[in-house]
């Protein structure tokens, strides 16, 4: 008998073929999910990942709740293109601790994955308030409301206890301390803010003292700040990765 006189057994079978459809599938699925197992992560380990601050989290909070990853992705692929215009594709496990990830499937504007530092806090201000202030041919909205908006850390404390249930390792001390930390880094002549940076290194200080309230503006900007600086991506530049 034949390749293809046994072939059609399938083709005119409607019964044998779907379990041979299955069958196939099945053995694909095991050769696939099976070594997972036998791995203790599939995320590697890279230094200077930490959890993200209660003000940092709190304008996480507020880009999500805006909808901002509609338009901005946070995962530069690891090709050519990308990687000269928005840096160093990005690693899995710069979102190890994002419930949810805000990789994104569109872009509408700019990947904000290495977007920390790029910019100063005043920058991102006027950005804020008024998109085409700064960015002639920008169609972003404007979040100007964030600026008279008082951050709200009533529920500041559970979320982060409930992170800490999901996998993220806050400390005891993290969380008892979290209102003092977000007061802290807003400001950077607040006393606190040597102790903000030893419970989350790097911890990029804000500008705001003198005000009554930290804003939902300098939350978003604390967190905008923060991605993209935590890891030295000198030690994973592999040109030979990037096709």
């Amino acid at each position: 008998m034949s390749f293809w006189t046994r072939h059609q057994v399938f083709e005119k079978n409607s019964i044998i073929l779907i379990v041979g459809i299955l069958a196939v599938i099945a053995i694909g699925g095991l050769v696939e999910i099976t070594p997972l197992f036998y791995l203790k992560s599939t995320i590697e380990v890279v230094d200077g990942i930490r959890p993200y601050t209660p003000l940092e989290l709190t304008g996480r909070n507020i880009y999500v709740r805006e909808g901002c990853y509609l338009c901005h992705s946070q995962m530069i692929r690891p090709l050519r293109d990308e990687v000269e215009r928005y840096g160093h594709y990005s690693l899995a496990a710069e979102s190890m601790y994002d419930h949810p990830h805000q990789w994104g499937s569109k872009r509408n504007g700019p990947d904000l994955a290495r977007v920390g530092g790029k910019y100063s806090n005043d920058w991102q201000r006027d950005h804020m308030r008024d998109p085409r202030a700064v960015v002639p041919s920008s169609i972003m909205p404007g979040y100007a409301f964030l600026s008279k908006t008082p951050v709200n850390g009533a529920h500041l404390t559970e979320q982060m206890r409930l992170l800490r249930v999901v996998g993220v390792p806050y400390s005891d001390e993290q969380i008892d301390n979290a209102t003092v930390d977000l007061a802290a880094q807003a400001a950077s002549d607040d006393a606190g803010g040597a102790d903000l940076q030893k419970r989350y290194p790097n911890a990029v200080l804000g500008d705001v003292a003198g005000k009554s309230s930290v804003t939902e503006e300098d939350a978003l900007i604390a967190y905008l700040q923060h991605l993209g600086i935590s890891v030295d991506f000198k030690l994973y530049d592999d040109k030979a990765n990037i096709r």
